[in-house]
Formats: structure tokens, C-alpha cells, sequence
């Protein structure tokens, strides 16, 4: 257990330099911590336009899947550090790192979060804000530093 108290620490990486962040962050302010690294692969069905200007939805590629899901483990292999654990999951990224850290008995979620226009805000939301609203765990969001100051 760290002196926070917080001794299972659930980061949320989706290989961003906010989640990078995230984690070198977690690595630095809980030394003693138990750390696993939570990876989803988001492989909801999507639509794309058609031609009469409806939407179809998107036909599931497994072999798609499978290379995605091959080229995100070996990237968790290379920042995983000695002691570290890693999870990948597949599917929505929120309920994904939600589930798993609860699963795992984690006392903290630690999740990177990404800069955002307002328009795109207003209709997809922030996945570290949905996921501060549906863990029953402590989340602590790291926002990446201002590089213009």
C-alpha cells in the first residue's frame, strides 16, 4: 500500500500522450502501488454514409479485430514496466475500463483526459468524464500539460 492509501491502481491506456501521461503520472505520485494497465479496443459496430444519403452499418471484420487486438498487446507489452500487469478487453472503452478495474478490486481509476472542442464535446461526451460518472471507484483524470505556457 502507498501512503495515499490507494494500493491497486487501474490506468486507463489507449496509447495517447494524454494517457502516457496518465500513467508516468501514476508511476511517480504511487510508488509501492500494484499497477494494471487497462486497454480496450473499441470494436462497437459503426455505420458509414450510403449512397441514399441514410447510414449502413458497418460490416464486422474479425480479421480486422484480430490484428488491431495483436498490434494493441505487443504496444502494452512496450510500456508495461517490472511489476506491471496488463488487461486488454474488447469493446465500448468506458464500461470496459469501468468493469474491469471494479473486477479487479482496484482502489483507483486513473485516466488521461483529451483536449476537445466544445461541438465535439456537446455529442460524444469525454470518456474520462463518463467514466467518473459511472465507476463506484475513486477516478482521478489527468489532463496533459500546456505545452504553450
Amino acid at each position: 500500500m502507498t501512503s495515499t492509501g490507494f494500493a491497486k491502481i487501474a490506468v486507463g491506456v489507449d496509447f495517447s500522450p494524454s494517457s502516457q501521461n496518465a500513467l508516468a503520472l501514476t508511476r511517480a505520485r504511487f510508488p509501492g502501488a500494484q499497477i494494471r494497465l487497462l486497454h480496450v479496443t473499441d470494436a462497437r459496430v459503426t455505420t458509414s454514409p450510403d449512397l441514399m444519403g441514410g447510414v449502413t452499418p458497418a460490416v464486422f471484420d474479425a480479421g480486422l479485430l484480430n490484428s488491431l487486438e495483436d498490434a494493441d498487446a505487443r504496444r502494452l507489452a512496450s510500456i508495461m514496466q517490472d511489476g506491471e500487469e496488463t488487461e486488454q478487453l474488447v469493446g465500448d472503452p468506458v464500461t470496459g475500463i469501468v468493469e474491469a478495474a471494479a473486477r479487479w478490486g482496484a482502489d483507483l481509476i486513473v485516466v488521461g483526459t483529451h483536449s476537445q472542442g466544445a461541438l465535439e464535446h456537446f455529442f460524444i461526451g469525454s470518456s474520462a468524464e463518463k467514466i467518473v460518472g459511472r465507476s463506484h471507484l475513486p477516478v482521478l483524470t489527468v489532463r496533459l500539460p500546456d505545452r504553450r505556457s
